[in-house]
């Protein structure tokens, strides 16, 4: 029986790559292996809607595309090692795989602080396993919630946390802004100002020194000595890719899998990466590799690697990178990569103290847009959207 095409990852970018083999040519085995015992899911909604009780876990399961309907599943099985030179992958349960091909697709893990403290009551927002046991220290009466990260999923946590009527919710960062770091100080002081209006407490310019509590936490204590009472404890500091088992293989690991521009990884045509794992050079923009950890990448990334797995020439790669963002009654929307404009923000239309839709340009020229509020601005994002994939690529 012939190897197929193994794919390691069972989230968004694993299905992905699944279906768009399927839609590429490839009629071989495809054996997709994933840690996680759930089909894949959507995970967006873990931090908002699944959080706070109004959707339901079901919900959120992917239906594989009719064409993809003969792929195998691995569930429940980790992948642990690999010897890319022999073409295998070994799992947790001690067997060995032998590939044709193959497509990293392990995607990120949460981060966690390394503080002295008990760990029981401390949560991360990663799986659907994540959310459920959280959303059960959430909804005990009169909670005192510290979520440590003024990220994306931590502010959205807080935003739940607060319609869930919990007593008190704080937000901790090193940074003097929650979201400061992909959208700069515009946003960041707007949506301060919106989520303190909404009942959130910050305390920013300051980290975590520790964790109180005997065997389950208490209270946190901050770096400039402040001690927050807590019961339930968000850690959302960030991600590190899950690339342990392709150590000794002699790629590039430092952020991420690095790969070219066709999602080759290692120089491998039969090896490529996809999703938030895969650190590759954006066309569009310029040729400098990075990660995208937005919902786009994992179908854009799929659907290119998987034509360079099958011999077809996929073209040049230059997604636009998309996200949203629900918090309170207002909505985050974002076309391109907010984050390469920094040094040239300008309001397109609106406010910042209302529905504001803002520009992020680089020499002059428009890179990304971010909308802030109701549903006019979300549309006028919208309208960019276009103009941004109009725009010719800078490399080629």
């Amino acid at each position: 029986m012939a190897a197929g095409i193994v794919v390691a990852g069972a989230s968004l970018g694993g299905l992905r790559a699944a279906e768009q083999l399927r839609a590429a040519g490839w009629t071989g085995r495809i054996t997709v292996v994933g840690e996680e015992p759930h089909m894949p899911y959507n995970r967006p909604p873990l931090s908002k809607e699944v959080l706070s009780g109004k959707a339901p876990f079901a919900s959120l399961a992917f239906t594989p595309r009719a064409a993809a309907a003969d792929v195998e599943w691995r569930l429940g099985t980790r992948v642990t090692a690999s010897r890319l030179d022999e073409r295998t992958v070994t799992l947790d349960d001690g067997s060995l795989l032998s590939y044709d091909g193959l497509v990293i697709a392990t995607g990120m893990r949460p981060r966690r602080l390394s503080r002295p403290g008990p760990r029981t009551g401390r949560h991360t927002v990663r799986t659907l396993d994540d959310a459920r046991r959280l959303r059960d220290g959430l909804t005990r009466p009169g909670v005192r919630v510290v979520v440590v990260g003024a990220g994306f999923i931590g502010c959205e946590v807080a935003a739940t946390a607060v319609a869930l009527g919990v007593a008190e919710v704080t937000v901790v960062d090193p940074l003097p802004l929650p979201m400061v770091g992909p959208l700069g100080e515009l946003l960041g002081r707007a949506l301060l100002r919106r989520h303190e209006q909404r009942g959130v407490r910050f305390a920013l310019g300051t980290g975590v020194a520790g964790f109180h509590g005997g065997d389950r936490v208490t209270g946190v204590e901050l770096s400039d000595g402040t001690l927050l009472d807590a019961d339930v404890v968000v850690e959302s500091v960030g991600s590190q890719a899950n690339t342990e088992w392709l150590d000794g293989n002699g790629l590039d690991l430092s952020d991420g899998v690095l790969t070219d521009a066709l999602l080759r990884v290692g120089g491998r045509p039969e090896v490529v990466a996809v999703g938030d794992v895969a650190r590759f050079p954006n066309a569009r923009y310029d040729g400098v590799p990075r990660r995208v950890e937005h919902w786009s990448i994992p179908t854009d990334t799929a659907k290119h690697a998987a034509r360079t797995l099958v011999g077809t020439d996929p073209g040049p790669f230059a997604p636009l990178p998309t996200f949203w963002s629900d918090q309170h009654d207002f909505r985050l929307q974002s076309f391109g990569a907010p984050a390469l404009g920094l040094a040239d923000v300008r309001v397109l239309d609106g406010d910042p103290a209302g529905d504001v839709l803002v520009g992020y340009h680089r020499d002059d020229r428009l890179v990304g847009v971010v909308a802030l509020g109701g549903q006019a601005a979300a549309r006028g994002a919208a309208r960019y959207r276009a103009h941004l994939l109009q725009q010719p690529a800078l490399t080629a």
